[in-house]
């Protein structure tokens, strides 16, 4: 090439954004990992979620058969609340 500052000038960008890329890929890649293990604790938290309510539900069950106070108390503890509510 003629000119030196300019074939400089574009290797010095060219490598720039090499680098970038290379950055850009890593940062993707961590991100990928953490996406994937913040996806299965989310699936180990709904499943004990889901759990829960199974349990909940039977319970609810029991006592409208048994008409436990002390139980029904318990069930009212645990009853989720409506959003707007607070305490």
């Amino acid at each position: 090439m003629k000119n030196d500052t300019t074939t400089t000038l574009l290797n010095f960008v060219l490598a720039v954004l090499v680098i970038l890329g290379v950055v850009f890929a890593l940062m993707s890649m961590s991100r990928t990992r953490e996406l994937r293990q913040l996806s299965l604790g989310a699936a180990a938290a709904n499943n004990n979620i889901m759990r829960v309510n199974a349990l909940l539900n039977d319970v609810v069950n029991y006592n409208a058969t048994a008409k436990a106070p002390e139980l029904a108390k318990a069930i009212a503890l645990l009853q989720p609340k409506p959003a707007g509510v607070t305490k």
